[in-house]
């Protein structure tokens, strides 16, 4: 699985610390940025990894700011993507069951890097609820939202 990764400087040193464990089981990571602690604007990086994900370049993305929130804020207005900020194991659990998320969102001043690990490995390994129709009902009204009020990048690149 291909996963596309960003974070601003905030994220950077969990960023690279995910990374890793992630290339170590085997997962193909595309690294969109920060490249260091610098100070760096989230949107430069969070934007073309989540335009990645949209076009179907990657098919999970973990992003990493200070705190999640603007990672998840950017990454929701694209088409598509579904964002959600985890600082626990259990709601990484439930994002994935429940929501069918494709985003996973971390604040990297917020939890240390062992909860971090534990939410990134929870969340890649939990598997969406699509046999239980009512999250298949709630994912669809969302999907239903996005299609009402977000344009598809084919429409935009046109």
């Amino acid at each position: 699985m291909k996963i596309a990764m960003a974070s601003d400087h905030a994220g950077y040193e969990l960023k690279q610390e995910i990374k890793e464990i992630l290339e170590g089981q085997g997962y193909e990571i595309v690294d969109f940025g920060a490249h260091s602690t610098e100070a760096a604007d989230l949107p430069d990086s969070i934007y073309p990894a989540s335009i990645a994900i949209a076009r179907g370049e990657a098919e999970r993305g973990i992003f990493i700011d200070g705190v999640g929130y603007g990672s998840a804020m950017i990454a929701n207005k694209i088409y598509g993507l579904n964002a959600v900020v985890c600082q626990d194991p259990f709601c990484a659990r439930l994002a994935r069951e429940h929501t069918n998320s494709n985003v996973l969102c971390l604040g990297g001043k917020i939890i240390g890097s062992a909860i971090a690990h534990e939410i990134v490995d929870v969340w890649m390994k939990t598997d969406f609820m699509g046999d239980v129709e009512k999250y298949v009902r709630r994912v669809k009204k969302v999907d239903e939202i996005s299609e009402k009020h977000l344009r598809k990048l084919s429409e935009i690149e046109s």
